[in-house]
């Protein structure tokens, strides 16, 4: 991907759980939903669909494909945070396995009430 500095134009942010020293009560280590760091990258929508519509509600599921320089600390299940909308990654693709960039497929679940229209 020829000038990647240029398209990499949102900054989001990428979470996990990150194991504590805490421990639990059958002496487990706790594990906590955390900010593992910011970084730039570009959102690309995919596809869309609505799920559900109820009366008050509607929940939508839309596909993205977001791509950020490479680095080998991104897992399956992990997610970022853009706008504080929560992008579930779903598959991680490095093109041509040339380390240069990776392509992550994510989902966005987005519900919305009818108050939010208006």
């Amino acid at each position: 991907m020829n000038n990647l500095a240029g398209k990499l134009n949102k900054k989001i942010e990428l979470w996990g759980n990150v194991e504590t020293a805490e421990k639990n009560s059958i002496n487990q280590n706790v594990w906590q939903e955390q900010k593992i760091k910011t970084m730039w990258a570009q959102i690309r929508p995919q596809t869309g669909s609505l799920l559900k519509r109820t009366a008050e509600t509607e929940l939508s599921r839309t596909t993205h494909k977001i791509i950020i320089r490479y680095t080998a600390e991104i897992k399956p299940d992990m997610w970022f945070i853009y706008r504080g909308e929560r992008y579930n990654i779903i598959y991680i693709l490095n093109p041509y396995f040339n380390n240069s960039y990776l392509e992550i497929f994510c989902e966005v679940y987005t519900e919305k009430k009818d108050d939010d229209y208006e």
